[in-house]
């Protein structure tokens, strides 16, 4: 087996809390995207960042590759053991340390995930803002610098990690950042661990900044002609300044795949769904706003939802949508794509990607975040078929250098891991190599998460 030294001596550390069986493996070999299972040797459950540091010593003294794993919800390959070595399974590390409800932050393990931390703060009238969707692992978030629908308001995981506690390459346990609203304390330590995939270390603890549950919250949902009236809409609200929490955009496919699949009943046709929060009086002008702008360009009138079941309801569509695409093509994979581009370059590139997606043998519906020009296609493929996947890959890569020509990023959200690695040097430059010598200061044998992120022998 290889790596078999550094498991027998993990097994002593960890007893049955290590598993080499074949489901494990298998389980830990998968994504939620199109890349090949790919098994590691080992997967080990710890419970403390003593622990974790103990894993990573054993596996540096025998070059054992070291990946982290949350809950597997990662779309580019992030944890995928490429090159071998021992997957560490955070998910025992699932608890709500210190709530410090008059300052604003909480201090949780990595294992916790957004909903059961957001469950845990109910009763002090805070909420943790960062919604990609998944049920994700706040540790998988922060390592991946994850944002989702209500970045527009509150910002991405950069913006809520105010200090992290990291296990580095040699085993020595560190703390970023404080519990300060500000510091000017040399480095930003914690801005280069939030998004550097488990390259750099593994993630043990976090504080993450939180916010209050506002008074009043409204959601809606209205219907368009065309795709390029949405975003004129959405854009249109933002150049002007009003506060949305969250303005995602549902092509025609995507809203009939979940009409489909979850029994709505909406107009095959692009809508857009917005959420405003805030005072009663501030929240409805707000809505009334928004309702103007769209019907001036054409929209139908907005379905409005002011309770929390309607709205819970509503999201709900938005949520689903990537399950009820793959419902669309039963036995289909999804190829997922992510670009970022400046607001004013937003139409275009969806345009243009929809051209190209039309012209193409596959289907792609459009999904985005379209208040800061994040927007996704699931390519649809039949993974048996070597045309499909070819089809799906080239629409992947003419959407990345489409991004980079606009002023773009080739992932706004989903990251890089393996599946983007390609346009580092493309995006970067020479700031690429200058990762690469953060990561041999920092990891000089290569163990962390091996193959990912960075240029690597």
């Amino acid at each position: 087996m290889q790596n078999s030294s550094a498991i027998t001596a993990l097994q002593s550390l960890l007893g049955d809390r290590l598993s080499v069986k074949k489901a494990d493996l298998v389980h830990h070999g998968q994504s939620e995207s199109h890349f090949a299972n790919t098994p590691p040797d080992a997967v080990v459950w710890p419970a403390s960042a003593a622990e974790v540091s103990d894993i990573v010593k054993i596996c540096a003294a025998h070059d054992c590759p070291v990946v982290a794993w949350g809950t597997g919800t990662s779309l580019e390959g992030h944890a995928l053991a490429v090159r071998g070595g021992v997957i560490v399974n955070l998910s025992r590390m699932d608890r709500v340390l210190d709530v410090h409800a008059e300052d604003m932050d909480v201090v949780v393990q990595p294992g916790v995930t957004r909903t059961v931390l957001n469950d845990a703060l109910r009763a002090t009238g805070l909420f943790f803002p960062v919604d990609p969707g998944a049920d994700a692992s706040l540790g998988g978030m922060a390592a991946t610098r994850a944002s989702g629908t209500t970045t527009v308001r509150y910002g991405t995981m950069r913006d809520n990690v105010l200090a992290l506690q990291v296990v580095l390459a040699d085993g020595r346990i560190i703390r970023t950042g404080s519990r300060a609203a500000k510091s000017s304390a040399g480095y930003d330590l914690t801005g280069l661990f939030v998004g550097s995939e488990g390259t750099l270390g593994i993630i043990t603890e976090m504080t993450l900044r939180l916010h209050g549950q506002p008074q009043a919250i409204s959601a809606a949902v209205c219907g368009f002609d065309d795709v390029a009236m949405a975003v004129t809409v959405a854009t249109t609200a933002i150049q002007m300044g009003l506060p949305v929490a969250r303005i995602e955009l549902m092509d025609a496919a995507s809203v009939a795949a979940v009409n489909t699949a979850e029994g709505y009943d909406f107009p095959a046709q692009p809508h857009l769904l917005v959420e405003f929060h805030g005072s009663d009086s501030a929240v409805a002008e707000d809505a009334a706003t928004f309702a103007d702008i769209a019907r001036d360009a054409g929209g139908t009138d907005p379905r409005t939802a002011t309770r929390a079941e309607d709205r819970n309801k509503l999201w709900a569509m938005r949520h689903r949508a990537y399950w009820s695409i793959l419902a669309s093509r039963p036995g289909a994979r999804a190829v997922v794509t992510d670009v970022c581009v400046p607001i004013s370059a937003l139409a275009q590139a969806i345009a243009e990607t929809q051209a190209d997606i039309a012209a193409s043998p596959i289907t792609g519906p459009i999904l985005g975040h379209v208040g800061d020009g994040n927007f996704h296609a699931a390519l649809l493929i039949d993974d048996t078929n070597p045309d499909d996947r070819a089809a799906a890959l080239d629409l992947s890569h003419r959407m990345a250098q489409r991004a980079l020509r606009l002023g773009g990023t080739v992932t706004g959200e989903h990251g890089i891991g393996m599946g983007k690695l390609a346009y580092m040097e493309q995006e970067h430059g020479p700031g690429w190599d200058v990762m690469g010598q953060i990561k041999s200061a920092l990891d000089p044998q290569g163990i962390m998460n091996p193959g990912k992120l960075i240029r690597q022998a």
